[in-house]
């Protein structure tokens, strides 16, 4: 099992996308441990976007994230990080995969509806910035895990 992060950026949510995406989740049978609906301060997102401080963009990026809401997510399973990652598609939407997140919702590689970790080092941090241990919820089941405990697994 793998954990990673994912934010419904403010463009998702103020475009009313977040079930749409959620479900994109969830239908590959990843679990969301943890989730809130939150503003992001400047100081936040100066910590959340660290790595690319006095890139041309930076500002662009902060100004973007702390703009309305977010959903922030952690999301569990096997693969997450990568298994995520292909599900939203690339940053620019015009190159995104059919069928993924950013292609099907998004025109803007700016603003372009969800961030998710790249990484197992970068999840771990954002997780950290968004979440206390407190805050995860992780011992439920899934539909799809109380169907493989009543038929023995999978043969």
């Amino acid at each position: 099992m793998e954990r990673t992060f994912v934010a419904i950026k403010p463009d998702g949510v103020k475009r009313g996308l977040i079930g749409r995406i959620i479900q994109r989740f969830e239908d590959k049978s990843y679990k969301i441990v943890a989730i809130k609906m939150m503003n992001v301060s400047a100081e936040l997102a100066a910590k959340h976007y660290e790595e690319h401080f006095g890139k041309p963009f930076y500002p662009e990026l902060i100004d973007f994230i702390t703009s309305g809401p977010i959903v922030a997510m952690a999301v569990e399973g096997n693969n997450a990080i990568k298994g995520v990652r292909h599900i939203v598609g690339s940053t620019k939407p015009d190159e995104a995969d059919v069928g993924s997140i950013r292609a099907d919702y998004s025109s803007y590689s700016t603003m372009n509806l969800v961030h998710a970790s790249d990484c197992p080092e970068s999840a771990k941090r954002e997780l950290g910035l968004y979440f206390s241990e407190e805050e995860y919820c992780p011992d439920y089941k899934t539909m799809f895990e109380i169907i493989l405990d009543n038929h023995g697994g999978i043969r």
